[in-house]
């Protein structure tokens, strides 16, 4: 028989990968063919446009339909400690405060993306170390960022929603910019004490949902059990919410 009738080996096409779009939209329908895929190739602009994106138009709505001078309000007002002191300032005193709060705010919104970038850094550094030296993984640090980025991807929905609120049935008074869409407990009860509400804005669907997507994307790159990327992940995870409860509730 010739060797025409098997193909050889260089003429077998290797399977092609996910291209960007296709790895957002199995995200969210099918996220272990996402996590696969950074096997492959570690490539993570995509979902940071996207984040970029939503974070900056609720940045923009924010500034045109509430205004941070109504934010740096709220925040004032969310804080009994900062009310304390502002109530301690004379008029002009007080305006000044007000202005630069409302100064801060605003390039801190507009800021998002360096900080976006800031915080998945350091997060995934400590993933990456985690797995790499806590259970003996072989994984690269561009993985693991990649990683964090696609399994973020929710919370666009977060930026959509309050996008969605603000122009349709919310106030300039009820914004919350820490917690501007109504997908946790906390958001409908605002005036729990600042403690119980960062807790109980940490019980999120979208967070979790984010979280669920970690422990999975970390379990396939790291080529570890869902338990195993479970104990780290879940593990740090906690970490931050008993961080973020004692800020709320030393500072607030």
């Amino acid at each position: 028989m010739s060797e025409a009738a098997y193909p050889s080996s260089a003429s077998v096409s290797e399977p092609q990968g996910l291209n960007q779009i296709e790895r957002v939209v199995d995200a969210f329908i099918a996220p272990s063919k996402t996590f696969k895929d950074i096997l492959r190739s570690a490539s993570w602009w995509l979902p940071f446009i996207l984040m970029v994106l939503s974070a900056t138009s609720l940045a923009w709505v924010v500034d045109k339909q509430v205004g941070y001078d109504h934010v740096a309000e709220n925040v004032i007002h969310q804080s009994p400690k900062a009310e304390d002191r502002m109530s301690s300032l004379s008029p002009e005193q007080r305006a000044s405060s007000m202005h630069m709060v409302a100064m801060q705010t605003r390039i801190g919104a507009y800021a998002a993306p360096v900080f976006l970038l800031i915080f998945f850094a350091i997060y995934a550094l400590i993933l990456w170390a985690s797995f790499n030296f806590g259970l003996g993984a072989q994984t690269t640090f561009w993985q693991v960022f990649a990683v964090s980025f696609y399994a973020a991807l929710p919370y666009i929905f977060i930026n959509l929603i309050a996008i969605f609120t603000i122009y349709f049935g919310g106030s300039a008074e009820a914004y919350d910019m820490k917690n501007p869409a109504g997908t946790n407990l906390g958001y409908y009860l605002p005036d729990v004490s600042p403690w119980l509400k960062a807790l109980l804005g940490q019980l999120d669907v979208i967070k979790l949902w984010t979280l669920a997507l970690t422990v999975l994307g970390m379990a396939i790159v790291a080529k570890k059990s869902i338990t195993q990327s479970a104990v780290i992940v879940v593990g740090w995870w906690l970490v931050l919410v008993v961080i973020a409860v004692g800020f709320a509730a030393a500072f607030s």
